[in-house]
């Protein structure tokens, strides 16, 4: 019985493999978008998995997104964990617009690309760290002076912009 447990999986496994598999071109066409969209500095990242440095992690229920618009960042992302010094009411936490300050791109493994940049929500100074794998998918980790630093999945969709997404 357990053998044929084992064959059934297998094949399921290996069926599965081949359903998933993309086109090497549209798979080569997908990472230029995302490389234009990080080298033009106007992208959205979509957040679908928290993981906060204490606890367990888990999906994230709303549209979470980090949006990166030519040295202006929107950040509409949830927190959870400890905070430290922060004015009455918990101040604006991960959930503001703010300008960028010293945006750099450090040198990551050949399949990604890694941003680092840093800005001010009014209550803290916060650093961003973003890594972007040629696919879109997307890992965010973001360290604050006066909160536990909290880690982000999700995707870059090469397909949104920022600057039209403003006009509507």
């Amino acid at each position: 019985m357990k053998k044929i447990l084992a064959i059934a999986a297998a094949i399921c496994a290996l069926a599965g493999c081949g359903i998933l598999h993309q086109d090497p071109e549209q798979s080569a066409r997908d990472a230029a978008k995302v490389q234009q969209r990080l080298d033009s500095r106007r992208y959205m990242v979509n957040i679908n998995y928290v993981r906060p440095s204490r606890g367990a992690g888990s999906a994230a229920t709303s549209s979470y997104s980090l949006t990166v618009n030519e040295g202006k960042v929107v950040s509409y992302l949830p927190y959870f964990g400890v905070a430290r010094n922060l004015p009455y009411g918990g101040g604006n936490g991960l959930n503001f617009k703010g300008d960028i300050s010293n945006y750099q791109e450090l040198k990551a493994p050949r399949d990604r690309r890694r941003i680092l940049f840093t800005t001010s929500n009014g209550d803290d100074t916060l650093t961003y760290q973003l890594d972007v794998f040629d696919n879109g998918r997307a890992s965010l980790s973001v360290r604050s002076n006066n909160r536990d630093t909290i880690d982000y999945d999700g995707y870059l969709d090469p397909d949104t912009d920022p600057a039209e997404e403003a006009e509507e």
